[in-house]
């Protein structure tokens, strides 16, 4: 396969992958608040595009009984129910399930809010769709909870694992590599705890295209490496790094309002998410480096990091360019 196929299947598969992943990968939401001894107010998220939605509901134990008719809204990318329900008896140790959630691809986090202040957090998943009511809510359950969204967030974040792979493209060196990355790092676990807390408030939808922006810069810097002009960014690697990275700090923030802090344990739940960030981003840098040694050591002429470099601009330009026009149009839907 010649070097110019390369390029433009990695273009059309840009494209295709970009219609797709357009937004990161997001969880559905249960949120119980209790208001009375056995009396709960839900509320229910589901992702959605316009008015399509996943079909997937919530299933109380049969104790309960709903009190009040759901209140409906369709957002651009969710639909939200918010109803109250009765359960005689209570509903410690009784089961809470996820109909249809089998049958996804996505995950669903539970969140339940006791009158004294005490929460418990479970990740529903497809294999496991149901969670049972404890009597105690402890903060291993806050810390597993939410480093596990951290995880999954990131990994579903396509566009910020691209900006990362571009910067293991376009940076040479691996000390100058390892002050990058952790500038990149920094930056954005900065702002992702300013937003998340309330101190810095920023438009969501502009911060989305400004990240798109930055891809594409990204992908400009990388093609000014290939015709052998040093860049901004080549120049200036782990200031420019920092710069974006405090963009994308509102963007893993957006999603960390959306699921909501337990009141209880705010810091360790702030904590343990970034860390659940941080480990899904060193787990795709180190698989990429694996790749890119092991297929060097198997073919030195054919490495996927010899494909990736000249491939990388056209694929992180298209993707860069399409995110940024869909967002930007979003500004009027």
């Amino acid at each position: 396969m010649t070097r110019r196929s390369i390029v433009i299947a990695v273009w059309l598969l840009a494209s295709v992958l970009g219609n797709a992943w357009a937004h990161e990968v997001r969880p559905g939401y249960l949120e119980l608040r209790q208001t009375g001894a056995e009396s709960w107010s839900v509320l229910w998220k589901v992702p959605a595009r316009g008015e399509m939605r996943l079909s997937i509901h919530p299933r109380f134990p049969s104790n309960c009984r709903t009190t009040a008719e759901p209140i409906i809204l369709h957002t651009a990318d969710a639909h939200v129910e918010r109803t109250s329900v009765d359960c005689k008896g209570g509903l410690e140790g009784r089961e809470i399930s996820i109909d249809g959630l089998a049958a996804t691809m996505t995950d669903v986090l539970a969140r339940s809010v006791r009158a004294d202040g005490s929460v418990q957090l479970a990740r529903l998943t497809p294999s496991a769709p149901a969670f049972v009511f404890a009597a105690v809510a402890g903060s291993l359950q806050v810390a597993r909870a939410y480093t596990a969204m951290g995880v999954e967030h990131i990994v579903g974040g396509v566009d910020h694992l691209l900006f990362v792979l571009g910067l293991l493209l376009l940076v040479r060196g691996t000390w100058l590599l390892v002050k990058t990355i952790t500038a990149f790092t920094v930056a954005h676990s900065i702002t992702l705890a300013a937003a998340t807390l309330g101190w810095v408030h920023v438009p969501q939808p502009p911060v989305e295209a400004v990240i798109a922006l930055s891809i594409l810069f990204l992908a400009s810097e990388l093609a000014k490496q290939r015709h052998g002009r040093a860049g901004l960014m080549e120049r200036y690697p782990w200031i420019v790094a920092f710069t974006f990275g405090l963009l994308h700090g509102f963007g893993f923030a957006s999603a960390l309002r959306q699921i909501g802090l337990p009141q209880s344990d705010i810091p360790l739940a702030l904590l343990t998410f970034n860390v659940g960030v941080e480990i899904g981003q060193l787990a795709f840098i180190a698989v990429v480096l694996v790749l890119f040694t092991l297929t060097k050591r198997i073919d030195p002429t054919a490495s996927l990091e010899r494909y990736a470099r000249p491939a990388a601009p056209y694929a992180i330009g298209t993707l860069g360019s399409f995110w940024f026009l869909e967002r930007l149009a979003g500004f009027w839907s």
